[in-house]
């Protein structure tokens, strides 16, 4: 493949003895008088592919926010591979990278000249080679050397992801990956989310609130109803609970009504 990661984390780690790519205990926060999430209790494993699901406005861009050190929680504690966001968030935005729901890109420059800059603030060592790599792995090469400001929702979407990789992190987070994506931008970004986590063992955290791609992808879930985390585990877990429905969709509502 192409980015030269040193191993595919799962295969350096000893199953035994690996602690959680994420882990959230008793996580809270509060907008003034409004609780956004409720002490919320999550653990996410190396290599895997986790969806956090939940309607409009039910915390998760909040967790997220939190997660990447964008904010600081009301109380709780967050750690990504033991560092903790608030203490050491230093320490842990050199192994996350983050894809959010709208890229920020300077639209004056090259798709190159984009990811060269933010390599280097990354403290990549050789931002040109390591731009070069990552264009290649995501099929972008074709894209290097046109200016954002032209680029459709698709195409800065792929190098948004660019960006988030470029330093080669151990967690990947992806707010709302595939809105205003077409059919093929869909496709293309549940093939890269397989590869990197099939060939690097990367932790992709997809935050979402469609359930189709959650299916195709993920290997554990977690639902969150007005911040407060209803359930959180494999995927087949859950259908196995609710045998009776055919559809993710018809399981989602059904323990959401549950749990009313």
């Amino acid at each position: 493949m192409i980015l030269s990661f040193q191993l595919p984390y799962n295969k350096r780690m000893n199953s035994k003895k690996t602690q959680p790519a994420i882990l959230i205990h008793d996580l809270t926060h509060r907008y003034k008088d409004t609780e956004v999430l409720k002490t919320v209790n999550l653990s996410v494993m190396p290599g895997e592919v986790f969806g956090f699901l939940g309607h409009n406005g039910a915390g998760k861009t909040t967790a997220v926010n939190i997660m990447t050190t964008l904010l600081k929680p009301s109380s709780g504690s967050v750690k990504i591979f033991g560092e903790d966001v608030v203490q050491n968030s230093f320490a842990v935005r050199r192994i996350i990278g983050y894809v959010p729901e709208s890229v920020f890109l300077y639209d004056t420059l090259t798709a190159r000249e984009n990811l060269i800059f933010f390599a280097k603030l990354s403290g990549v060592v050789n931002a040109e080679q390591a731009v070069a790599k990552t264009l290649k792995f995501l099929d972008c090469e074709g894209l290097a050397d046109r200016r954002l400001g032209t680029f459709s929702k698709g195409m800065r979407q792929r190098i948004g992801l660019a960006q988030a990789i470029v330093h080669q992190p151990k967690v990947l987070f992806l707010d709302e990956p595939t809105s205003g994506l077409d059919p093929e931008g869909v496709l293309l970004l549940r093939a890269t989310i397989l590869r990197l986590k099939t060939d690097y063992g990367m932790t992709i955290f997809m935050n979402t609130h469609l359930l189709s791609e959650v299916s195709k992808v993920c290997t554990n879930i977690g639902i969150l109803r007005y911040g407060k985390l209803l359930y959180s585990g494999s995927l087949d877990d859950l259908t196995h609970k609710f045998p009776a429905r055919a559809l993710l969709e018809d399981i989602y509502l059904s323990y959401e009504n549950q749990s009313k």
